[in-house]
């Protein structure tokens, strides 16, 4: 197969260019003050003032600093380097101290040595990985024991849909990398960008399975019949909760899971 990292790694180039300008992202208010963490993550993190955090694919940092702005030590990393370039001008121009790392992150523990109370995830990262067992490894390998593991995600049935929600293109339980070529972006659908990516699709078996595997056990796992953005086709808002309109509440759209990193 082609090299799907710097694939990917191209799309995600372009699509930041378009998304720092984006009314989705709206930076303007972000570097006025406003956290951009969703009610969802904040309750399961509760107090972070004092703890390190470690945020994987991070994007150009918005969850990142807001981390920050609540207390927290933040390490942030992101294969993007237009992503981590962004990151750190926001970053000193809101005089935070975020430490923002270019990196796959698969290649991340030969490039850091620490350990950290949580590691945080969210919103259209697991589709980008090829390998979900070595995913957790570094996982693992970053977390203090003791330490907490958080994912707030997309609930992988949604992917199984085509763009309009009406009909079942792929299977959930699919192995196969998934080739496309796209236009614009989910923060603005008419940019002029063109794009390949290749993505997976991941079961919740599976993602359960690596983490286990690794040594995290699992405390929490909640799913939610609706999405905190609206990021796909058809969606309807209804106390800042964005659902498929045709769909209702029938369709699990994210899921989240708290884990901890046991004693072995």
């Amino acid at each position: 197969m082609s090299d799907y990292i710097s694939i990917n790694k191209n799309a995600w180039n372009l699509k930041t260019n378009t998304h720092i300008k984006s009314e989705f992202y709206d930076n303007i208010s972000f570097l006025k003050g406003r956290n951009t963490l969703n009610p969802i993550e904040l309750g399961i993190l509760g107090n972070i003032s004092g703890k390190s955090i470690l945020h994987l694919q991070c994007h150009f940092g918005q969850d990142s600093m807001s981390l920050a702005q609540l207390g927290a030590h933040v390490t942030a990393v992101d294969f993007s380097e237009e992503a981590i370039k962004k990151a750190k001008e926001f970053n000193d121009e809101l005089g935070l101290n975020v430490d923002f790392i270019c990196a796959n992150i698969y290649e991340l523990p030969s490039v850091l040595d620490k350990k950290y109370d949580y590691v945080f995830t969210s919103y259209g990262v697991i589709g980008w990985l090829e390998n979900l067992d070595l995913w957790a490894s570094v996982i693992s390998n970053f977390l203090k024991i003791g330490g907490k593991f958080l994912i707030v995600e997309f609930h992988p049935v949604i992917w199984m849909f085509d763009d309009e929600f009406k009909n079942i293109t792929y299977s959930y339980f699919n192995d196969d990398p998934i080739n496309e070529t796209s236009t614009g972006s989910y923060a603005d659908t008419s940019a002029e960008i063109n794009y390949q990516t290749i993505t997976w699709n991941h079961s919740l078996s599976e993602i359960f399975t690596s983490l286990i595997n690794h040594g995290i056990n699992i405390l929490e796992f909640k799913e939610y019949d609706y999405s905190s953005y609206n990021c796909f086709s058809n969606m309807i808002k209804e106390n800042e909760k964005y659902r498929i309109e045709h769909c209702g509440k029938n369709l699990p759209l994210m899921f989240s899971i708290l884990g901890e990193k046991n004693q072995k």
